[in-house]
């Protein structure tokens, strides 16, 4: 039995409690579960343990040092005590500099972690004072907090002028009252969903068109008008749920979105696959129909096209109660990339989104602006003629106009910005949207160069993607060729050109082990390309 005198000259005596609970022979060590503390002048003994926190003799008796007890051990003759600990300090140990890092106040008595491989972790066991009680810090965040914007401490500023006022109508975020020159395509659509709801069926529709044709807003707006309809009892209340493929890193993921729009449940694409085909093959008597939209069709294209297979098979189940509205900007996508088990799912009922007419968009244009006056007539007419001539997209149009108010507005002429937007306005816009360095390198290029971006964007529009091969390219490229009245290029002479353009960031080419099967994508808009090339 050893015996052990503090500073404070108060006896300690160390002693084992019970017989070992290990031995390594190799090291010649002897393990203990626990050791006792007799303290002169006190009757009742302390006992330490392996994992309780320990206070341990330092040089400042107030505040001795703070640690976890993790093993005991004595060696062969028994007289030596060692404990391996891990530290910890206090926070008068922890420097100025690092306290501010916590970003809040701490308490006095608090301790923290210490790490540091410079520091020995096993100490004399009989410079252990005794155990000391600690309690979790309280954290300051919840465990589960969802993160919230802070709200505003005063109303949004209302637009200043006029111009102001017609930029926030004419920005894409902003829902119009109404959708002008898609009535029809909206009673379809409404017509379509609405009697799938009533009588409790499944079914499938497929949405073409460009981009910017509104097929995606004349969509919601046919739900939001059923919604109020199923609100009022005019019709059976429904689910609707959305899934986009562009948000999306694998076609699967599809799956585990649905199932936890319906569900709130989370699982592997594989199981969630296999919950969904039971639930939407098992009878429910009081199921709801589930109206499902599906925006960027392609994008969920895989190789053994189950994923479309599925989303088109699940409507024609007995007890699905399913209805699949589907978007894609490629009128023929199911006939090009969908093979023919899939494409039957599909079935026939199809609805076709056309470009906007120029009167379409200056119509749009009115429309948003509401009787706000902010554009000379001329003006709205020559940039809806500009974005109708090219592609068409109401939301390019819009952009258009924004700008252009912002041109109007900061204009010299216009120092209180209160004028309407005229013809020079709109021409400096439409110069800024299409003069971009793109376009003057796409003006620059030669004309094999030329023909092999317009061979591009017609094997895109072909296939329905956003990517193709060097070899679908080259055979748009050598039909343009005789098309043009040039002679066709060699493949070398092709990929030379290729090359050329992915050296101007023109194309984004992706390598590959044989030069015919190399991955091509426009690093540009399709309507960039076409606006340069028709203005050459």
């Amino acid at each position: 039995m050893s015996r052990y005198i503090t500073r404070l000259r108060m006896r300690r005596t160390y002693k084992w409690n019970g017989r070992p609970v290990g031995e390594d022979r190799k090291l010649k060590r002897k393990y203990y579960e626990s050791m006792s503390i007799s303290v002169e002048g006190k009757t009742e003994d302390a006992t330490v343990s392996s994992g309780q926190y320990i206070l341990i003799e330092g040089d400042d008796d107030d505040n001795p040092f703070v640690a976890q007890l993790h093993k005991l051990y004595t060696d062969d003759s028994g007289k030596k005590k060692t404990a391996v600990v891990q530290w910890f300090v206090r926070m008068c140990e922890v420097p100025q500099n690092k306290r501010k890092l916590l970003g809040r106040d701490p308490h006095p008595q608090e301790i923290f972690f210490y790490q540091d491989r410079s520091c020995d972790n096993e100490v004399d066991g009989e410079t252990i004072l005794g155990a000391v009680q600690t309690a979790p810090a309280t954290p300051r965040t919840p465990r589960h907090a969802t993160p919230s914007i802070p709200s505003r401490s005063a109303p949004a500023r209302k637009p200043g002028n006029v111009l102001e006022e017609a930029r926030a109508r004419l920005h894409v975020s902003s829902v119009p009252e109404s959708l002008p020159c898609r009535e029809q395509e909206f009673q379809d659509i409404y017509n379509f969903v609405e009697s799938k709801v009533i009588d409790g069926t499944g079914g499938c529709m497929y949405i073409s068109g460009v981009p910017g044709t509104g097929k995606t807003a004349t969509v919601h707006e046919v739900v939001r008008s059923l919604q109020q309809s199923a609100e009022q009892d005019e019709i059976p209340h429904f689910h609707f749920i959305e899934i986009n493929g562009m948000k999306m890193t694998d076609p699967h993921q599809a799956y585990v979105q649905i199932l936890q729009k319906l569900t709130d449940q989370k699982a592997t694409p594989d199981h969630a696959a296999a919950l969904l085909e039971k639930r939407f093959s098992a009878p429910a008597p009081k199921k709801e129909t589930t109206v499902l939209l599906v925006d960027e069709l392609d994008l969920l294209w895989t190789r053994k096209q189950n994923v479309m297979y599925n989303l088109f098979d699940w409507p024609t189940r007995r007890n699905a109660r399913l209805v699949v509205l589907t978007i894609a900007n490629t009128m023929d996508l199911p006939e090009r990339i969908m093979i023919n088990r899939v494409a039957s799912r599909l079935g026939l009922t199809r609805m076709s989104f056309q470009p906007y007419t120029f009167k379409q968009l200056q119509q749009i244009i009115t429309s948003r602006l509401n009787r706000v006056k902010a554009f000379e007539e001329d003006a709205l007419q020559l940039v809806s003629r500009k974005v109708a001539a090219l592609s068409g997209d109401a939301r390019r149009c819009l952009d258009i106009c924004r700008r252009a108010t912002e041109i109007c507005e900061h204009s010299g002429s216009q120092k209180n910005g209160s004028g309407l937007v005229g013809m020079s306005h709109v021409m400096e816009a439409l110069d800024e949207m299409f003069s971009s360095s793109y376009i003057a390198a796409i003006r620059c290029a030669s004309v094999q160069e030329q023909l092999f971006l317009r061979a591009v964007i017609a094997e895109f529009r072909r296939l329905g993607l956003e990517e193709a091969t060097f070899q679908q390219v080259f055979v748009q490229h050598q039909a343009l060729c005789r098309v043009e009245g040039l002679q066709p290029v060699s493949v070398s002479e092709g990929l030379a050109v290729c090359q050329r353009l992915g050296s101007c960031r023109l194309l984004l080419l992706e390598g590959s082990r044989l030069d015919l099967f190399l991955r091509i994508r426009l690093n540009v808009s399709q309507d960039d390309v076409l606006y340069a090339l028709k203005a050459d």
